[in-house]
């Protein structure tokens, strides 16, 4: 019997946060959000999330801010 077991990376959602400014740069209004969950699945079909990968990005300055690196204020806007 074959088993076709592997990971697989699902749907990207991107969040625009209007009203943070980015500590590089200092522009407000240019960070974007990105939420991207990993999959085991069987037989192409997920089965359960892995991990969930998340960065924000400025637009301005291309400045890449991963999970650990994520200011209070954009903490506050993302949970809302």
């Amino acid at each position: 019997m074959i088993l076709f077991f592997g990971t697989r990376p699902g749907k990207k959602e991107t969040k625009r946060l209007p009203h943070v400014s980015c500590s590089h740069c200092g522009q407000t209004g240019t960070i974007t959000a990105v939420a991207q969950p990993n999959y085991a699945h069987l037989f192409w079909i997920p089965l359960f999330t892995i991990n969930n990968i998340r960065y924000a990005e400025c637009s301005h300055c291309k400045k890449v801010y991963y999970k650990e690196d994520f200011t209070p204020e954009m903490e506050r806007a993302l949970s809302t």
